[in-house]
């Protein structure tokens, strides 16, 4: 009972910590065939840099993730603080409702892969491996293509999002 309790208050304890975290987030998107998917995503890092490689969890309660099941490719967007509506609709709404790509300005990429047009830089990489890590599967990507664009301002940060309500649960 006692390990419980502690476990129970270790967790407690970091959800305090993290939550005075200003994580950057991004949106992320993936094509397979003519079926599209994107979503906010805010747990993700550079994993190496020789050979760069990149670690993306997605949520495996949305549609983004099922498609990237499916997936050989991810984009990741990363969005200046002036186009945080895009990253708030990317978050607040969901694919299984609405389809967001006819709603947002985009070309097709590398690899197929839908790029937002108003980000302030983005990577299209490979999925080498899909990692369960709980209520999210990370993805490790090797990015192959990529593009940045001045970003006046900062980029998008959890605080910047902090107010939306989540098209799924986390």
């Amino acid at each position: 009972m006692r390990h419980h309790d502690q476990v129970s208050s270790a967790d407690e304890s970091f959800q305090q910590f993290a939550s005075r975290l200003d994580y950057p987030m991004f949106v992320v998107t993936t094509a397979v065939a003519d079926e599209r998917a994107g979503c906010l995503v805010g747990f993700s890092t550079q994993a190496s840099i020789d050979p760069v490689r990149y670690l993306v969890a997605l949520s495996n309660k949305n549609r983004t993730y099922r498609l990237a099941l499916r997936a050989d490719h991810l984009a990741v967007h990363a969005f200046a603080r002036e186009h945080a509506d895009r990253a708030r609709f990317f978050g607040g709404r969901t694919g299984d409702d609405i389809d967001k790509f006819s709603e947002s300005p985009w070309r097709p990429g590398p690899a197929g892969m839908p790029i937002l047009d108003d980000a302030a830089g983005w990577f299209v990489g490979r999925i080498l491996k899909r990692i369960p890590f709980g209520d999210h599967d990370g993805f490790l990507l090797a990015p192959m293509a990529a593009e940045v664009a001045e970003a006046a301002g900062g980029l998008v940060s959890f605080s910047d999002v902090r107010t939306i309500s989540p098209g799924h649960e986390a």
